[in-house]
């Protein structure tokens, strides 16, 4: 019998009742003694599990006493605990049983003081000088269902949920769904569904989130990080990685319509430059098209196609909070469905170095499959923050299929920066097609300090690749396939020096617009005759 098991036995009622008859008999008693030396229920602190109570004294109670004991665990039966901010505290782990809902309290609304039966959420924490390098939700975390802030050892786990009902998602405009717009910003209103600050040793595992607020999970500066299996519907982030290090994020399926699914970060919340960096993201699936919660409960319903503020985004995404840098880090083994682009950016001064992405499959994005930008926003103290790097980038085994023709593949430097040492490989791409020859004209704006999306630079000239300021790229077995006819060239390099291209192939004639290259090879390709070009502007092959 495996350890993982053993833990559930031990967790089931049963084994719950040995230590506490009154538990068994379904009593339940306000006076504050535990379970068991080990296990802490809720409902033996005050907590009903009626959802029409508030729990979260309970709740609190019991954590309070795990960790007066030295470490245990925190036992949610089943039933609906209906909370205001739970405080995590060191060696204690949250035991989520099948059935058991923690449900967000609902936050106060415009010109109220106090939300559901009178509660509040923790206050948010002071404003400090570097708020204005990030947006409001990133810099507080008080102001959360479930918070901690320099703890230790530390889980979450479980088949139940955690359903942020009651949380902002951040924006003051157009209400998702029967959900009311609760400001982000005003006092005793909740944003995030779990957040931690400067922690350590810490996992995630197995239980569902539904609507999770501004961020799902928002973690910043936590160290040895597990999240394992989660499932995660959502109206904006899914999981926000800021400024860790040593995380595994595997197994997880994040649906984020509005948002990104999976986000590596490096902030300056923490009042300095600090990297996310030793992280692997393997086995997840990010999707985009869904509607909220239909993920959840395994219908899989599609927007209508005139849905309103639907961005399908959905993606995994390092930045755009980039002020640390993102270093040693491995994305593999995933699936996009009806999303964005994967995404890398370098805004902030971040040194976004030593990436490994493989074993991806795509459907029905909107646009190219990767979106690779080193830029100048520059959102952080100056004049330290300068324009960092974006470079040692290998891609290898790709498919995309059924994506929109009107955004392609950007990898994207600015002058005098480019996009350094890229290898792509083994990348299948199917996009729609169908745009005319005056595409193929477009000269994209360079919008150096602009916020870095796809979108960003408008309708593309290639329908494959548009490459600018990139310096040292390979790319070897690559196929662009439109479904219809497309004027457009398939490779568009603009401002590349040294660039090898070997057994590549795309629709002839006219494949690749070289605007302005030096050190160009073609060889063993569909796509254009073998070439050594030293030099080229306003060449086509």
């Amino acid at each position: 019998m495996n350890s993982q098991r053993r833990d559930l036995l031990k967790l089931s009622p049963l084994a719950l009742a040995a230590f506490a008859p009154s538990l068994a008999s379904g009593q339940v008693s306000g006076s504050p003694a535990p379970s068991s030396p080990m296990f802490f229920d809720v409902r033996m602190y005050g907590a009903t599990g009626t959802g029409k109570s508030l729990d979260t004294p309970g709740v609190n109670a019991a954590i309070a006493a795990a960790s007066a004991a030295g470490g245990g665990t925190v036992v949610f039966p089943a039933g609906t605990y209906l909370c205001f901010s739970i405080r995590l505290k060191s060696n204690v782990h949250l035991y989520l049983s099948q059935g058991a809902v923690i449900l967000a309290a609902e936050s106060p609304k415009r010109g109220e003081t106090t939300g559901q039966m009178g509660g509040v959420y923790d206050a948010a924490e002071p404003v400090t000088s570097y708020d204005a390098y990030q947006d409001y939700g990133h810099n507080h975390w008080h102001n959360s269902l479930i918070w901690g802030e320099g703890i230790e050892n530390v889980s979450i786990t479980g088949p139940g949920l955690i359903y942020g009902k009651g949380l902002s998602y951040g924006a003051n405009r157009a209400p998702r769904g029967d959900y009311p717009i609760y400001v982000a910003e005003q006092a005793g209103v909740g944003n995030k569904a779990i957040a931690l600050k400067n922690c350590r040793n810490v996992t995630f595992k197995e239980f569902r989130l539904l609507k999770g607020g501004h961020f799902g999970f928002l973690l910043t500066g936590v160290d040895n990080l597990v999240m394992d299996g989660l499932l995660i519907d959502t109206d904006r982030d899914g999981m926000d990685i800021d400024c860790c290090k040593n995380v595994h994020v595997s197994n997880c399926t994040v649906n984020s319509p509005w948002d990104d699914g999976i986000c590596p970060k490096s902030s300056y919340a923490l009042g300095y430059a600090r990297a996310t960096e030793n992280v692997t993201i393997t086995g997840c699936t990010v999707s985009g098209n869904y509607m909220l919660g239909t993920v959840l409960d395994g219908t899989y319903k599609h927007f209508a196609p005139d849905a309103p503020m639907v961005y399908r985004t959905g993606r995994i995404k390092c930045g755009t909070e980039s002020n640390g840098g993102f270093k040693n880090i491995s994305i593999s083994n995933c699936v996009f469905d009806g999303c964005n682009s994967l995404s890398l950016e370098s805004e902030d001064g971040a040194l976004c170095e030593d990436i490994a992405i493989s074993n991806i499959t795509m459907r029905d994005l909107i646009g190219g499959p990767l979106f690779f930008r080193l830029g100048a926003r520059l959102r952080g103290p100056k004049p330290e923050t300068k324009v960092g790097t974006l470079r040692r980038i290998v891609v290898q085994n790709i498919t995309s299929y059924n994506s929109d023709s009107k955004l392609c593949n950007i990898l994207s430097g600015i002058p005098d920066f480019p996009i350094e040492d890229i290898k792509i490989s083994n990348f299948y791409m199917q996009h729609k097609g169908g745009a005319t020859a005056d595409k193929a004209k477009i000269v994209p704006p360079e919008e150096v300090e602009k916020y870095p999306d796809p979108g960003m630079f408008g309708p593309m000239p290639a329908g494959g690749f548009f490459l600018r300021h990139v310096r040292n790229l390979e790319m070897s077995h690559v196929e662009i396939t439109p479904m219809s006819n497309d004027a457009r060239p398939s490779f568009v390099l603009e401002d590349v020096t040294r660039a090898d291209f070997f057994a590549v192939t795309a629709p002839t004639p006219n494949a690749i617009d070289l605007r302005h290259v030096k050190d160009v090879r073609i060889g063993w390709s569909r796509a254009a005759k073998d070439a050594v070009i030293s030099s080229a502007e306003g060449q086509t092959l």
